[in-house]
């Protein structure tokens, strides 16, 4: 009965997914990435925090920005630390101060990293930023008891 509404990749179990309005379908996961807009890459293009940074904002992950500094934790260049001197949205990478290499020419170049290849050590915050990490914090609401000056509050209004 359900071949009818199942075209291509299904599975032959035939098991719900958790939301059926979202695709798991490799090729349109992909189409969906490479012709992301530039908002959309902007969230794609995410690193970690570090743990200091972590601990201090309750928060696990930012959009990486320009004079951000980020220190390399995969690849070739790990270990490597620097400002962030360009997002380069349109290649999905980050170009780091320090981080270049030498041309067949002689000329030096930029390496592109992925984000999600670093972590944040220092973020440059503005109150766009700031705001974003209010945001993204979990609510400082204090879970637990019922006291009873929470009871004696109640009664004021």
């Amino acid at each position: 009965a359900n071949a009818s509404r199942c075209s291509g990749g299904c599975s032959a179990g035939g098991a719900m997914k958790f939301q059926p309005d979202v695709s798991s379908s490799r090729r349109k996961s992909r189409k969906a990435h490479f012709n992301a807009s530039s908002s959309q890459r902007r969230i794609i293009m995410s690193s970690a925090l570090s743990n200091e940074l972590r601990k201090k904002h309750s928060v696990r992950s930012m959009p990486v920005r320009k004079d951000d500094e980020v220190s390399v934790v995969r690849g070739t260049y790990k270990g490597r630390e620097g400002k962030v001197i360009q997002c380069y949205r349109k290649k999905w990478v980050i170009h780091i101060d320090r981080i270049t290499r030498e041309k067949q020419s002689g000329a030096t170049v930029q390496v592109g990293i992925h984000p999600s290849k670093c972590v944040i050590t220092k973020l440059k915050l503005d109150k766009d930023r700031r705001a974003i990490l209010e945001r993204k914090a979990p609510s400082k609401a204090k879970k637990g008891k019922y006291t009873e000056q929470d009871a004696a509050m109640q009664d004021v209004d």
